[in-house]
């Protein structure tokens, strides 16, 4: 398999922007990239916006970020209150508000929903961040859910075996009020980290997986 690398040396600025419908979807699609990303460049600024949340999923949601972003040289956190489930509902206002984003950050790496994921919220997420970042690198992540519609990943990020403790570690501590579902565990977690690395013939055994629809190579 051929690795590629980020043409970024690891003493230059790298910003990175995270999109996530709700308050867990950025940590457990690209939470063990973005901790990477944070031992392997000094530099890094992380725009996190997360769409919906109630108080309590917001406080979560800042608590987590604030963990997984402890190694950031700067970030901007901000939590949005759309209600979960009506996104394509509420398609202007959203709309207007990555217009906002585009005019405010510039990333050179976005991260998304999976285009083809069966939550509504998620798959505007991820059209809209189509629509407006248009020369840029983006990468879709997945979230295992009941819906099954985990698909064929074809770009993937080695992660060692800490990485993916502390990331698991983060999100079980981090959201509590997600404790009672049934899904939302270490085994869960685990399992599709093993799964994408067996898929990537990753070194480490583990790895997270994401969708490319374009890259340019040069």
């Amino acid at each position: 398999m051929l690795n590629l690398s980020l043409c970024k040396p690891a003493d230059t600025v790298f910003q990175v922007l995270c999109l996530g419908a709700h308050s867990d979807d950025i940590e457990i699609g690209c939470g063990g990239t973005i901790l990477a990303l944070l031992e392997r460049y000094e530099q890094v600024i992380v725009n996190w916006a997360v769409f919906s949340s109630t108080e309590e999923r917001a406080r979560e949601a800042r608590d987590s970020a604030d963990a997984f972003l402890t190694c950031a040289q700067e970030k901007q956190v901000v939590v949005k209150d759309h209600r979960d489930g009506f996104f394509p509902f509420l398609g202007g206002q959203i709309k207007e508000e990555f217009e906002a984003l585009k005019r405010e950050f510039h990333p050179d790496l976005v991260f998304t929903h999976y285009r083809d994921d069966r939550h509504q919220d998620h798959r505007l997420i991820s059209d809209l961040t189509w629509n407006t970042f248009r020369n840029h690198l983006i990468l879709e992540y997945e979230v295992p859910k009941y819906d099954g519609d985990l698909g064929q990943p074809n770009f993937f990020f080695p992660l060692e075996e800490s990485v993916c403790s502390r990331k698991i570690q983060i999100i079980i501590e981090s959201f509590r009020s997600q404790r009672q579902k049934q899904w939302f565990d270490e085994q869960t977690f685990l399992a599709i980290l093993r799964l994408r690395g067996m898929e990537a013939n990753s070194p480490t055994r583990h790895a997270e997986a994401f969708y490319c629809r374009k890259a340019v190579l040069g």
